[in-house]
């Protein structure tokens, strides 16, 4: 018989001995490496690869072909990948139905949509809520004036952050360590506007600016003939948790004008969503 670990046991009060698993840190940690390999591909597919042929997908993953070959059988065969006439593979409806239900969990979209679409109602133009993530801005709604003739941004999209108004919003209010650590040489693509910093030197004596004033500005950084204007959502403990934007066409609107007609608006539908986020109530 094998002998009992010491962990399984333990004296009981009456001096007995009980069947228990004792400490939860001697147990090891619970990982499925097969489900963290078939995560890590599925989480290559972006705005820029939404599609992927098995090769290139193993070596972007830096996994052997043979595991990646049976990870993308397995995630087709349950519906998650689709294969495409051209032998390449995208996201599939069960990808996209998973997304869909974990956007409809967060109590951040849940409480802002109504209000960022009074707010496009109000101001006709094009609204976007996204939040940080590593050195990208997540989109998480996009309300889409059908004037605006933007790339293929939709909610899912991931952008640069140096390049987009939410996103130096949020990098304004980040630490100097977290900010360094987010933002490196790579943040800063090939692919973007006339008037796009390259550097995070360059940056930041606007982000020290975005921080005091508590907005920013996106003036044809992204893309050419695209300025937009941003404004912070303030959750529990004063901490900005994500940003909301109007994205507009340069031609129509000025830096100035921008800033006189429509910054009031956006931080007022900032500020209502940060108080309902809270936890409080609007005044009639």
């Amino acid at each position: 018989m094998p002998a009992k670990r010491k962990s399984e046991t333990r004296p009981s009060t009456n001096g007995a001995t009980d069947p228990v698993a004792l400490a939860a840190p001697e147990r090891p940690e619970y990982r499925v490496e097969a489900l963290a390999k078939g995560l890590r591909i599925l989480s290559l597919f972006d705005e820029q690869h939404p599609s992927w042929r098995v090769t290139d997908l193993a070596a972007a993953a830096r996994l052997p072909m043979p595991t990646v070959y049976r990870v993308v059988m397995t995630l087709t065969a349950e519906g998650y990948l689709d294969h495409l006439p051209d032998g390449e593979y995208r996201p599939g409806v069960k990808a996209l139905t998973l997304g869909t239900a974990a956007l409809r969990s967060l109590d951040l979209v849940g409480v802002a949509t109504p209000l960022l679409q009074r707010l496009g109602e109000t101001t006709g133009e094009t609204v976007n809520l996204a939040v940080l993530s590593d050195d990208r801005v997540l989109y998480l709604v996009r309300l889409r004036n059908s004037d605006l003739v933007t790339a293929n941004i939709q909610v899912g999209s991931r952008l640069p952050a140096v390049t987009t108004s939410i996103g130096k919003l949020l990098l304004a209010y980040l630490d100097d360590n977290d900010l360094n650590a987010r933002i490196t040489v790579d943040s800063f693509g090939a692919q973007h506007g006339p008037n796009a910093k390259v550097s995070l030197d360059e940056l930041r004596e606007e982000l020290v600016k975005i921080r005091e004033q508590g907005w920013a500005m996106q003036d044809e950084e992204l893309a050419y003939g695209l300025r937009s204007i941003a404004g912070p959502i303030v959750g529990e403990g004063g901490r900005v948790v994500a940003g909301v934007n109007l994205a507009l066409q340069a031609r129509d609107w000025s830096t100035q004008r921008i800033v006189r007609e429509l910054r009031p608006a956006v931080l007022a539908a900032c500020a209502e969503i940060s108080t309902l986020l809270r936890g409080g109530s609007l005044t009639p």
